[in-house]
């Protein structure tokens, strides 16, 4: 898949080797011209350096911060072809004890900020794009305790056929993809416990946990020419179609 020419804003991009990272080195392998964006200036300027990109500082929460990325990209780049909403939030808890604040703060990035980018970067998007949320197959397929985390990011699919529905006038697909378990600095603690990847493997038809680059890959099938909006798309090796690992199943980190 050639994207020689286009513009992609990846938001959520800076942890190393992370689902944002990898996905900004697809699209920019492809030929795109990528604006990479989060909170944390200092890993993403050593990513745009890398790809020959832009940085920007973003908080996904802020409606105003996101509505100056969209700007910023396309002043940079010119109008924006693809966006990518990676940024999360993985606030998690039982519906018994998780403060109102916390379920607050989970839905400021988890769902609101990807109302905010929906918003934002469609309206700076050219007609005939492409945008991409990251939600979690938590979403569909309950984890204990990820309540506050998994809601958020349902409703998340939700926005999704919506826009989709809304944008479609002008050739935009919206589509979510729900990534299965995957191996990056963020879940290292789920996998540190010795024998804690098998139990996830033994509930993957495909026999391995996911990394960055499964999703990076679906990403620019998404971000092609297609016929697919308005859909959330599991990518977890067909985990979604058994069952996630109860808590009491897995290893305690010694």
């Amino acid at each position: 898949m050639r994207l020689d020419g286009k513009v992609a804003v990846v938001l959520g991009a800076s942890a190393e080797g992370g689902t944002g990272w990898a996905i900004a080195e697809a699209l920019a392998a492809a030929g795109a011209r990528v604006v990479v964006a989060a909170r944390r200036m200092e890993p993403l300027e050593r990513l745009a350096e890398r790809i020959g990109g832009k940085a920007v500082a973003c908080d996904a929460g802020k409606t105003d911060q996101v509505a100056a990325l969209a700007a910023a990209a396309a002043e940079e780049f010119g109008p924006i072809d693809i966006a990518v909403n990676s940024a999360a939030r993985p606030i998690i808890g039982p519906i018994a004890t998780t403060e109102l604040e916390q379920i607050q703060r989970s839905l400021d990035v988890n769902f609101l900020g990807q109302v905010h980018f929906v918003r934002h970067m469609a309206k700076a998007m050219n007609d005939g794009g492409s945008i991409i949320l990251i939600s979690s197959s938590s979403a569909a397929q309950p984890v204990l305790p990820f309540f506050p985390y998994a809601c958020a990011k349902a409703a998340t699919d939700c926005l999704v056929r919506y826009a989709a529905l809304e944008y479609g006038p002008r050739g935009i697909r919206v589509n979510s993809i729900l990534p299965g378990p995957i191996k990056t600095e963020l879940a290292a603690a789920i996998f540190a416990a010795p024998g804690a990847e098998a139990v996830f493997e033994r509930e993957i038809p495909l026999g391995r946990v996911g990394v960055p680059q499964d999703f990076a890959d679906v990403v620019l099938w998404l971000a092609g020419p297609g016929y697919v909006s308005g859909v959330n798309l599991p990518v977890s090796g067909g985990m979604h179609l058994t069952r996630a690992p109860r808590g009491d199943e897995m290893p305690s980190v010694s």
